[in-house]
């Protein structure tokens, strides 16, 4: 099957790609397709994070749960979106916990794309959705897949930072050695949860500590 993805993500989940789950992922997405339903985002970003972080580059994992489902929004980075789209609730919290923890100013817009350079895996569990209905493709076989993904970062890496935040995100956490890996957990940055744990939490600080701990170059988390 040629999926247009990243070398070093095409090799390391090879075998994923040959599965009868995958096929049927690129199976309900060509009927979709066809009958001209809007996904999002676009086929030429669903691997978006893949392509911006290749696997041995991948530092700290974010894990969201779907795409947004809204025009222009989605570009296949977690909490991301497109320049020119209105910052959505969750990532203007982000914002908030980073100009507390460390000093950053809010950005004028939602573009993560400096962070996936950096080594930041934004995952989304489900890589595609309906246009206007959020979890439409979340039981259509991404879940296998992106797990899958989640458990090769873990044995093929060390010391990487895993961000997990709200119930969704935590449930990940049976997929990582934390013999080997951070794991930091909090509440989602959701307006509906975010003064429950988020707020305060100085995940960003503490990821940059970690890495440079182990020898590694720190996130610039500045978003500009």
């Amino acid at each position: 099957m040629n999926v247009q993805i990243e070398a070093s993500w095409k090799q390391a989940l090879a075998k994923e790609f040959i599965q009868p789950y995958f096929q049927s992922i690129i199976d309900r997405l060509k009927i979709e397709k066809q009958q001209q339903t809007p996904i999002y985002p676009p086929g030429s970003q669903i691997f978006n994070a893949f392509n911006l972080t290749p696997l041995d580059k991948v530092k700290v994992v974010i894990i969201g749960q779907d795409p947004y489902h809204g025009p222009k929004q989605a570009h296949g980075l977690s909490f991301s979106v497109q320049k020119g789209v209105a910052i959505p609730p969750s990532l203007m919290n982000i914002y908030k916990e980073l100009a507390d923890d460390i000093g950053m100013r809010t950005p004028t817009h939602g573009d993560l794309t400096t962070w996936a350079e950096q080594g930041v895996f934004l995952l989304n569990a489900s890589l595609t959705v309906k246009a206007g209905e959020p979890m439409s493709h979340a039981k259509i076989g991404w879940a296998d897949f992106t797990n899958a993904v989640i458990k090769t970062i873990s044995e093929q890496k060390q010391h990487v930072v895993f961000l997990l935040w709200g119930k969704f995100a935590q449930e990940k956490r049976t997929l990582i050695d934390e013999s080997k890996h951070l794991i930091l957990r909090s509440v989602h940055p959701s307006p509906l949860s975010a003064y429950g744990g988020f707020f305060g939490c100085k995940h960003f600080s503490k990821t940059n500590e970690y890495l440079v701990s182990k020898g590694l170059d720190p996130i610039n988390w500045i978003v500009s």
